[in-house]
């Protein structure tokens, strides 16, 4: 009997469908109040914490002005800096997943951050750039350069078996290769250590909306660059040969993946600094959630990763109150221990 003649089994498949769709909605709905949650925490959270109450009133100038200060000055637009930073990293982690094919894939494992983050040091202690357009336009070409060089080697490597291993692998060596070039730069030039040094431990912090405002373009464009390539990136899961079976142009499509991961670790680096594992840890939240479907996991993983980032940086600020710990190291400590758990599930 032809099973597409078969009404009930069909009728099944489609009613399968829909419960899986409806499930990843009422995840994304989650993920969307989550962040609400988490951006308002991060408001609230500090040495000087803020009320509820108080934020409230702040929407019709009833507030004290102390608090009002504080929050339209310094943790407003550290809040947005951290969604639009978190949008980044849990984007690029996605796509670098999806095209390495490789669970273990970060932009801070495979020396995107690095790349990044040594160009924008040579721009500093070379040329004297403190202008935050050039630095993100220097960390557009190390990340684009670290990204080309990476995936060239990991491939070459991994073509004889296909394991994802070479890959990571080439990253971890152009990471140290690309660290230790930033610490020779910086120990010839103390003056540029002294002024970057909350930057390269990661750092939200920022006075006024001047950086998240200049970061919100590239990162958009990364973004939508990265939703225009996550309809084809099912079929690159399949390997090469099957996608390009469906009518995908490889090509085409590692060159928008490539850009959009670029122009999202880039302008992230050059914003906050080098902050690891944030688009590692996304992904696998949203893979466990959402199934294996590539376009949900890119989605729910640009909205997960802003809430680790903005808790990690609220963790920071209460763990040494008043002082504060960079998010950096915060999701540095918490990664850490994912990684090994990842890579012990995997080799078991």
């Amino acid at each position: 009997m032809d099973r597409r003649l078969d009404p009930p089994a069909h009728r099944a498949g489609l009613h399968s469908r829909r419960i899986r769709t409806s499930g990843r909605i009422a995840f994304l709905c989650c993920a969307l109040l989550f962040l609400a949650g988490a951006g308002l925490g991060s408001l609230a959270l500090g040495s000087m914490p803020i009320s509820l109450a108080s934020l409230s009133a702040m929407m019709f100038g009833q507030a004290p002005a102390s608090e009002t200060l504080l929050v339209e000055t310094l943790r407003a637009p550290r809040t947005a800096l951290g969604i639009l930073v978190g949008m980044s990293l849990g984007g690029a982690g996605a796509l670098m997943q999806a095209i390495t094919r490789s669970p273990l894939a970060d932009p801070g494992l495979l020396g995107v951050n690095a790349g990044a983050a040594t160009f924008v040091v040579a721009g500093i202690c070379f040329f004297g750039i403190t202008c935050i357009e050039w630095q993100m336009i220097l960390a557009f070409a190390g990340a684009a350069t670290a990204t080309l060089a990476v995936y060239g080697i990991g491939t070459a490597l991994a073509r004889p078996s296909g394991s994802p291993v070479p890959l990571l692998l080439a990253g971890i060596a152009v990471t140290a290769a690309l660290g230790g070039l930033s610490t020779i730069m910086l120990l010839n030039d103390p003056s540029t250590f002294d002024a970057i040094r909350q930057w390269s431990a990661g750092s939200l912090s920022t006075n006024g909306f001047s950086v998240p405002t200049a970061a919100a373009l590239p990162i958009v464009a990364g973004l939508l660059l990265a939703l225009l390539a996550g309809s084809e990136l099912n079929a690159l899961s399949l390997g090469d040969e099957s996608a390009t079976g469906l009518g995908i142009n490889i090509t085409r499509l590692r060159a928008v993946i490539f850009l959009a991961i670029a122009l999202l670790c880039g302008t992230a680096t050059a914003v906050v600094g080098p902050i690891g594992f944030v688009g590692l840890m996304a992904p696998h939240v949203a893979r466990m959630v959402c199934g294996p479907d590539e376009r949900w996991i890119l989605l729910l993983s640009i909205l997960v990763a802003p809430s680790v980032l903005l808790l990690s940086d609220i963790a920071g600020r209460l763990l040494l109150r008043p002082a504060e710990l960079q998010v950096g190291i915060v999701c540095a400590f918490v990664g850490a221990p994912v990684l090994i758990a990842l890579a012990r599930r995997r080799l078991a």
